[in-house]
């Protein structure tokens, strides 16, 4: 029979470790890399010197050999890695998270040895960000200049993915019904209209913020206008979309604010406010912008997380 039994599922059964590895491939829908976005991530020694140090945190890595499955690894604690200093030359290395299955690939003795360990790759490429061949997920690449003996936290690079990142995406919609022209406090920011506004609650896993607003059926009259539209969420600004019409008689138009916002770690797992701000500058036009009957904003929010 070539079906692999799965482990731990009926009593008496011979489970094999190669079950519980192609298991766990499955479960990680065949996708490797770290569990959560701050983890094993590798920053100098408290102290610059020849080495650093590697985070807590936990990792899926795939087999590299066909069925050989997945494995998992955590690190408790920062765990030091020496990095020899150069010489007259620079070197860049590449600090992977390895696993060393004997059954598979090198001589570890797993009664007596880690099969899973942290591995320096010396003399690697300036771009290098993989080790072919190899069992292992990269964690950073490590560019060092020539007679060097300090690891700073400029020469380290992270190459950490996530195994499988989450996301959560929501959409909001208004319309307003009474008319409401845009604040005449020219060259000051406003939030406006009053009811494109939502207390939106942050995951604690969240570490981008990406939005997406839309402003549909706006309508212009009375003269040109020139405004700045933008987000914003919490204290953090989104860069400004502009709206430019030249017209003189009653006209609609749309305009898309759009952005992604790096989330301090002080927001995730809180409620942050978000609004819509205006902008207009009387000096390059001064008609009138409304929302009124008839007029779609349009909200669209998505946490996403990646390694920080």
């Amino acid at each position: 029979m070539t079906l692999v039994q799965p482990p731990l599922m009926v009593h008496g059964g011979n489970h094999s470790a190669r079950a519980m590895r192609l298991m766990i491939r499955d479960l990680a829908r065949g996708r490797q890399g770290v569990a959560e976005a701050e983890d094993l991530k590798v920053r100098p020694l408290q102290t610059p010197g020849p080495g650093v140090r590697v985070g807590n945190g936990s990792a899926l890595i795939h087999g590299v050999r066909p069925w050989q499955g997945a494995y998992t690894q955590t690190n408790i604690g920062d765990a030091v890695v020496d990095v020899p200093p150069t010489g007259p030359f620079a070197r860049t290395d590449l600090l992977v998270l390895r696993i060393e299955d004997p059954e598979y690939e090198g001589e570890r003795d797993p009664c007596r040895e880690d099969i899973g360990y942290f591995h320096l790759a010396q003399g690697m490429d300036q771009d290098a960000s993989v080790l072919r061949e190899m069992t292992a997920i990269p964690l950073a690449r490590i560019t060092l200049p020539r007679n060097t003996a300090a690891v700073t936290a400029e020469m380290i690079t992270d190459l950490r993915r996530l195994a499988n990142p989450r996301t959560e995406r929501t959409l909001h919609t208004v319309h307003p019904t009474d008319t409401e022209k845009a604040p005449t406090q020219h060259g000051q920011w406003a939030n406006w209209p009053k009811e494109a506004a939502w207390e939106l609650d942050i995951p604690s896993w969240a570490t981008k913020a990406i939005t997406v607003v839309t402003l549909s059926g706006l309508r212009a009259e009375a003269g040109n206008i020139y405004a700045e539209l933008r987000t914003r969420l919490g204290e953090h600004n989104a860069a400004p979309t502009v709206v430019d019409d030249d017209g003189t008689t009653t006209r609609r138009s749309s305009v898309t604010l759009a952005d992604t916002l790096t989330l301090p770690s002080a927001y995730r797992g809180t409620r942050q406010h978000l609004s819509v701000q205006i902008n207009q500058i009387d000096k390059y036009g001064d008609g009138d912008l409304t929302v009124a009957r008839g007029t779609t904003v349009t909200t669209d929010v998505q946490f996403t997380e990646s390694p920080v």
